[in-house]
């Protein structure tokens, strides 16, 4: 009998090994097909970074698919081992992680550069989650350096597609067409309500990209500009051996110092960047346990912080993983979330069946060679469906962040998102505290306190 059937009502789900909080399917929780079901749609998310890593790091289609997988699994040390978030990539900075790659030659170097700046995220992600130092690193953080960050992520997210050598020219009907589709189902005025009255228009928004990704992917066959795909019948490999042999450290070697040097202030703006999608799944969590009163979710930023650092530890020392490990994938959060919340006990016994399913799906149809054949020559399209909608985001929440501030703070934000889409995280960090110690700080503060006193005498 399973030891899900025990949980009173209001109490965690049951685990084993103590403060591990270890989970397993069948003896802790039911499968929730339903998000085996909705993982297995949303594949063709992570499928988009497989064009990404041929461009930059020369990594071949049928190699990187297999990083994609592996990443996928790792997923799951989250949801089995006490951490309710659907994790995901530092998906935000990835123009700023290509941007740096770029300024090493072709090859090996880039290799080794990209194992110094995910090892150095991994870093910080452990000293944050054993030191609990988000509030030194974060919440002290300048509100303009953090808008910033924001803003030159959004900026290169877009120049990045836009650009002579963009994506959105390999296809540009396909790709617009599905960018249009994509913004007006999850952002636009006129479908808002729609979504409000309508399930079927709530249910194609929460699947964020994948369904304007299918229909511009069908469109672009039609008209021409995606090639018939040529369908593979086998599983896809995983020819573990060769990724270690030629991109891990026991193959490449380990990065010179001085590539963690150069890597330190990337590194530094990923976290910042993903300490926002902490925020976003602890208040999703939150409101979940307002919903289903009869298990309580216990979201611990520090365990999300210490297993990021673990995946990233794991792809640094393997298979260096060019989007990054990041705590949270919001699209899947909402996802498992809204299904949790819409459903008594009777028909969703627990978050974690569907917080491990929809891994399980999408890793599963990953594996699959037909479903990943069909999809291939469509890559580019996810990936630029991925960076146009994240750089909109980026722009909205660093428009959110400086809402409340004078337009001091929003032009010093302005100048640090241009300069580090356009020069690298080290020069938008280092041109952005320039500012705040010129411009933002008072330095006669306690001057002019004493003033005001002799003058009010």
């Amino acid at each position: 009998m399973g030891l899900y059937k025990k949980r009173k009502d209001g109490s965690e789900q049951p685990s084993m090994l103590g403060p591990l909080k270890l989970r397993l399917p069948f003896l802790h929780y039911k499968l929730e097909y339903p998000d085996w079901i909705q993982g297995a749609i949303l594949c063709v998310v992570p499928m988009g970074i497989t064009a990404v890593m041929m461009d930059v790091l020369g990594i071949p289609f049928e190699l990187a698919i297999a990083f994609v997988v592996i990443n996928n699994f790792l997923y799951l040390l989250h949801t089995h081992f006490g951490d309710p978030s659907i994790a995901g990539w530092i998906t935000a900075g990835i123009p700023l992680y290509v941007g740096f790659l770029v300024g090493f030659p072709e090859g090996e170097a880039r290799i080794l550069a990209l194992i110094a700046l995910q090892l150095t995220v991994a870093l910080i992600f452990l000293l944050m989650g054993l030191f609990k130092g988000a509030d030194i690193l974060v919440k002290r953080l300048p509100t303009s350096l953090k808008a910033g960050i924001l803003l030159g992520a959004g900026f290169a997210a877009i120049y990045g597609e836009f650009s002579a050598n963009g994506r959105v020219w390999t296809m540009p009907v396909t790709i617009l067409v599905g960018a249009a589709f994509g913004f007006f189902m999850m952002f636009s005025k006129t479908a808002a309500p729609l979504r409000e009255k309508y399930s079927f228009f709530r249910y194609v928004a929460q699947f964020g990209i994948a369904i304007p990704f299918a229909i511009s992917y069908v469109f672009g066959l039609v008209i021409g500009e995606v090639a018939a795909p040529s369908i593979s019948w086998s599983l896809v490999p995983i020819p573990i051996g060769e990724i270690i042999a030629n991109y891990s450290i026991f193959g490449v070697g380990f990065p010179p110092f001085e590539y963690f040097m150069k890597a330190l202030p990337l590194a530094i703006a990923a976290y910042i960047i993903a300490f926002g999608d902490i925020l976003v799944v602890s208040s999703l969590l939150n409101n979940a346990n307002e919903i289903r009163k009869d298990e309580k979710i216990v979201f611990s930023a520090s365990r999300n912080s210490i297993i990021v650092s673990i995946r990233n530890f794991i792809e640094g020392i393997f298979m260096p993983y060019l989007p990054l490990s990041g705590p949270q994938w919001t699209a899947g959060q909402v996802l498992v979330v809204n299904r949790f919340m819409s459903n008594g006990r009777s028909q969703v016994d627990s978050y974690w069946g569907g917080a491990t399913g929809i891994f399980w799906g999408m890793s599963i149809a990953l594996m699959l060679g037909p479903v990943v054949s069909i999809f291939q020559p469509g890559i580019n399209i996810g990936m630029a469906l991925t960076m146009l909608i994240q750089g909109y985001l980026c722009g909205y929440l660093a428009m959110d962040v400086l809402k409340e501030k004078g337009s001091l703070e929003k032009g010093i934000a302005v100048i640090i998102g241009a300069v580090l889409a356009t020069q690298g995280a080290a020069w938008g960090l280092g041109v952005g505290i320039v500012l705040w110690l010129l411009l933002e700080r008072n330095w006669f503060k306690n001057g002019d306190t004493e003033v005001t006193k002799t003058k009010s005498a």
